[in-house]
């Protein structure tokens, strides 16, 4: 079976828009307006994010895709000779092809747990380059990113964010939120801090679109004006500023009608639980354990190799010599169908390899 006909868990920005978004589009195709995100689209989008976040005075801006509104974001954040605080694996270091770097800014990488840093790790980073005798010859600790939820599924608690936010204030840093899958991380079993506490939190954060519904687009959400000034004029630097923007800002605005976007994120994380209750039961062990749409199993090669005859699934990292740590992602628009098939699947695969489950058990 070729690659293109197997049946995809392995990402969630796989299909291409909810039929709402796409049925939005066909109806306002004709439609004249202004350019560059001043439209009536984009305005109505703006309002209900900034309900959302329970700030009138907080600054959205629509971009792309997630690798230019980090680079946009951080740009916006740092002088010359500042850099920011990431996990081992943010997305900017990971997996943005040096993007940050590429700019002058350095980042400063914390080794965290299961893809989280915590408020005293920060502290004590950003102490040790205040006790350094050498400070003008160190960079500059100003800005520290985040994911939630994280690169491996898991999620921030409120007094966690809390915490963060506090030192990040008694230290004079700002905190950014990536939050390419946040609709998956604030429907999450376990979640308990909405859009409105996390404004109150950060200093800058996104909301993501790609990942969740969207034909593409991030919500850049920025509440300290220090950042906000001129950050249209960065966008445009930076080749994201849209001229025919209400693309971005109509899929919004359809997105947070009536709840459709923590409605079908939602959904994500039941089918995502389906496939988690199936792996336990089959006495598979996880990587990390978390409640949103990202499982990370670890499979015998052999077990791998025969799933993928059927799925697509991304072959995470090595576990050992004989054994993967594999993701399996569902998304808003996965199918009970799909994942049911999945499901005999792996029982009938960890039956055909127990021998070999036993072992990385």
């Amino acid at each position: 079976m070729k690659s293109s006909q197997r049946i995809e868990f392995s990402s969630d920005y796989n299909e291409g828009a909810h039929p709402r978004l796409i049925q939005k589009l066909v109806e306002t195709n004709m439609a004249q307006t202004f350019g560059y995100g001043l439209d009536p689209y984009c305005d109505e989008a703006v309002e209900i994010i900034r309900d959302l976040c329970g700030n009138r005075d907080v600054d959205v801006h629509f971009v792309v895709g997630g690798t230019l509104t980090n680079l946009i974001s951080v740009a916006a954040c740092l002088r010359a000779h500042e850099g920011v605080i990431s996990p081992t694996n943010g997305h900017i270091h990971i997996l943005e092809t040096g993007s940050i770097e590429a700019t002058g800014h350095k980042i400063l990488l914390i080794q965290g747990e299961n893809g989280k840093i915590t408020a005293s790790q920060i502290d004590r980073e950003y102490e040790e380059y205040c006790n350094s005798d050498a400070r003008v010859h160190l960079v500059h600790p100003k800005l520290v990113y985040i994911t939630h939820p994280t690169e491996y599924g898991t999620l921030y608690t409120k007094a966690e964010l809390k915490a963060i936010s506090d030192v990040c204030k008694k230290r004079g840093l700002y905190l950014f939120v990536d939050g390419a899958r946040l609709g998956y991380g604030m429907t999450a079993k376990g979640s308990d801090f909405d859009i409105k506490f996390l404004t109150e939190c950060c200093d800058i954060f996104y909301i993501g679109g790609a990942k969740q519904g969207a034909l593409f687009g991030e919500a850049i959400v920025v509440k300290n004006k220090n950042i906000a000034d001129g950050f249209r004029q960065l966008i445009k630097q930076r080749g994201g500023l849209m001229s025919k923007g209400r693309l971005l800002g109509m899929q919004f605005s359809e997105l947070f009608r009536d709840g459709l976007y923590f409605d079908i994120a939602k959904h994500a994380n039941e089918m995502a639980d389906l496939i988690r209750t199936c792996l336990k039961n089959a006495g598979i062990r996880f990587f990390v354990e978390n409640t949103t749409n990202l499982l990370f199993p670890i499979f015998p090669d052999d077990m791998f190799h025969k799933l993928s005859e059927k799925y697509s699934l991304t072959n995470f990292s090595r576990w050992n010599e004989s054994s993967s740590v594999i993701r399996i992602a569902t998304s808003w628009a996965t199918t009970e169908q799909n994942v049911n098939a999945l499901i005999h699947d792996i029982e009938e695969a960890a039956k055909q390899f127990g021998a070999q489950l036993a072992k990385v058990a």
